[in-house]
């Protein structure tokens, strides 16, 4: 079975080069290179592809959302994160996004391969340094981060994606822009980012109204 690939990330010599040396594997096709988390979902939802190598620092939209996205709406594709960050927040919000993978780029070209092929089988593979800080973060007793509410089951109204009905519940649940970021394992940049749109789809132009939205659409916990 050919693996279909998207590589996601903005440094275009990065991209390429990877587009290259996965293109030369005999049981891999690469159908898309996207320069920023945007493009990875519009290429995602063309070539439904069965993984995404994605990096994380990106402009438009970051790979953690983007991985979000993707999982919300094309479960059927894996995600390998592959980034220059290993600290512990990079990793938990990429994972706690859907990551099946998560390789630094220190990774060689066989490792790279091996978390593209596992992930298309449905496994998971971690970088050794990655592993550590989970193990260390077990080790310490860091406690899990609460479940954000989920949002009602179906279509969600006025173009509100899966992330965005997600920090709508937890606004109407009382939490700053600082707390849902901690929340999530996401950035407060990105959290304002999600504040705005759900609110230009919404039409509410405070959080008061966007409570009383909630409500009304059952977007709450």
């Amino acid at each position: 079975m050919t693996i279909r690939v998207v590589v996601a990330d903005d440094q275009t010599a990065v991209r390429e080069g990877l587009a290259v040396m996965l293109g030369l594997l005999d049981d891999v096709e690469v159908v898309g290179e996207a320069a920023d988390g945007e493009q990875a979902l519009e290429l995602v939802a063309r070539h439904r592809p069965d993984v995404v190598l994605m990096d994380l620092r990106m402009p438009r939209r970051d790979g953690v959302e983007a991985t979000g996205l993707i999982r919300a709406e094309h479960p059927e594709t894996r995600v390998v994160v592959l980034t220059t960050y290993a600290d512990d927040e990079h990793i938990l919000s990429a994972l706690r996004a859907g990551a099946l993978g998560y390789l630094t780029k220190d990774a060689g070209r066989v490792q790279i391969a091996q978390a593209v092929r596992a992930a298309a089988a449905g496994q998971s593979v971690l970088d050794a340094h990655v592993q550590q800080r989970l193990l260390a973060a077990a080790v310490e007793g860091r406690p899990p981060s609460p479940c954000a509410p989920a949002p009602a089951a179906g279509p969600l109204p006025d173009g509100l994606t899966a992330r965005e009905a997600e920090v709508l519940g937890l606004i109407a649940a009382g939490l700053s822009n600082r707390e849902i970021a901690q929340r999530l394992y996401v950035t407060e940049v990105t959290v304002k980012s999600h504040v705005n749109r759900l609110f230009a789809k919404t039409g509410v132009r405070d959080r008061a109204q966007a409570v009383r939205y909630a409500y009304e659409h059952g977007l709450t916990a």
